[in-house]
């Protein structure tokens, strides 16, 4: 019987096969399911909150669900890792949908691309979507992926940090955004590390051995 427990939290939204697939893959001492069981989400000894789509319908299926409670809960007591949405849920307030509140695990604001990104006189297309370089700051959840590694991203709303103590990753994309974001126990990213290859891979490995100390 496997030592550890990894819950993949279930809201109804989020590329749930890759994710669990990937964890397992790097982790097969560790039992990762998937699951919108709070008291399973509770038991765990690491949970991911992962998302794809809309922020209203996301946010209103974390509310309906009582997610957001469970979350509140977990983010106190055991490491925690957001992917895309998962990471926009937890910021204050997305523009997205005309303006949407979020649990406001950290302050800051999800912003558009808009539709005339340009950068060097060439207009950059919305989703920003394929592989960006990501510039580390640093945390244990880096260990052993080079800095300015490509991680693979689909989005067109991007995180406006409040406090950029808690940004622990970089990207660019006509403008500066916050890749990855940090603060005690809880880590998330606007990139998918299940679609990530070997940098992906090896985040979402060192996620599964780590503690939640900084």
């Amino acid at each position: 019987m496997s030592s550890k427990l990894c819950a993949v939290i279930d809201y109804g939204m989020g590329n749930l096969h890759s994710a669990h697939g990937a964890l397992q893959t790097v982790a097969p001492d560790t039992k990762v399911v998937v699951t919108s069981d709070a008291e399973v989400i509770r038991k765990a000894d690491h949970v991911v909150l992962p998302g794809v789509g809309a922020i209203r319908d996301c946010m209103a299926e974390i509310r309906r669900q009582e997610i957001d409670q469970v979350v509140a809960e977990v983010r106190k007591t055991k490491p925690l890792l957001g992917i895309c949405v998962g990471l926009q849920a937890m910021m204050e307030r997305s523009e997205e949908n005309g303006g949407v509140e979020c649990m406001g695990l950290f302050p800051g604001e999800v912003k558009f691309f808009g539709n005339d990104l340009v950068e060097n006189g060439e207009k950059l297309k919305v989703p920003h979507m394929g592989w960006n370089r990501v510039e580390q700051v640093a945390h244990p959840l880096w260990a052993g992926i080079a800095d300015n590694s490509r991680f693979y991203f689909v989005h067109s709303y991007y995180v406006q940090a409040a406090n950029v103590a808690q940004v622990k990753g970089r990207g660019h994309y006509g403008v500066d955004f916050a890749a990855a974001m940090g603060e005690d126990n809880v880590f998330a990213v606007q990139f998918h590390p299940e679609k990530s290859h070997n940098a992906g891979l090896a985040l979402l490995k060192n996620f599964l051995a780590w503690d939640g100390q900084a």
